[in-house]
């Protein structure tokens, strides 16, 4: 793999996150970008491991100690790659030449048929402002109560104000 230099070593951003950390998977809410992550066991192990210290290939090394079992260099770099799009970490990192042009079905595909159960999967959500949360019914809409109209005001024959 292509060696990066330590100013540009994986660094996890922590600052205008919400982090819930669950047994088997790392739930985060980004407040800047109004975005929920759900990040599976692997790749929130990779993320956990970003110091802005640790080189992928450590990483790689660290995670196969502690879930032992084979775990690729390869799967971190598709981990960072999940993580830098989805703006989870401090800095982008560029990924090396050979797997940059990749989609992310190449790079598994790649990494064969062992590895993927231990794919890094992130699941993202955008999040709806709170005026897109609430909803209520139009002028004319049937209602029984005033809190259901966007008026809040139903009239005597059963519908909104408008």
């Amino acid at each position: 793999m292509k060696a990066i230099t330590p100013a540009r070593l994986p660094r996890m951003r922590q600052e205008g996150l919400i982090i819930d950390e669950l047994p088997d998977e790392v739930l985060v809410y980004d407040l800047d970008r109004h975005k929920a992550h759900c990040l599976n066991q692997t790749a929130a192990l990779v993320w956990r491991h970003c110091d802005g210290r640790t080189a992928p290939r450590v990483i790689a090394e660290r995670l196969q100690s502690e879930l032992d079992q084979p775990f690729s260099e390869d799967l971190v770099w598709l981990a960072l790659r999940q993580l830098n799009k989805i703006y989870l970490l401090e800095e982008s990192i560029g990924l090396p030449t050979q797997l940059a042009g990749m989609s992310r079905r190449e790079m598994v595909r790649s990494m064969g048929i062992a590895a993927a159960v231990s794919v890094p999967l992130i699941t993202s959500i955008i999040s709806p402002t709170a005026v897109q949360a609430s909803t209520c019914f139009p002028g004319g809409h049937a209602c029984t109560t005033g809190v259901q109209c966007c008026s809040l005001q139903c009239l005597g024959n059963n519908t909104c104000h408008a």
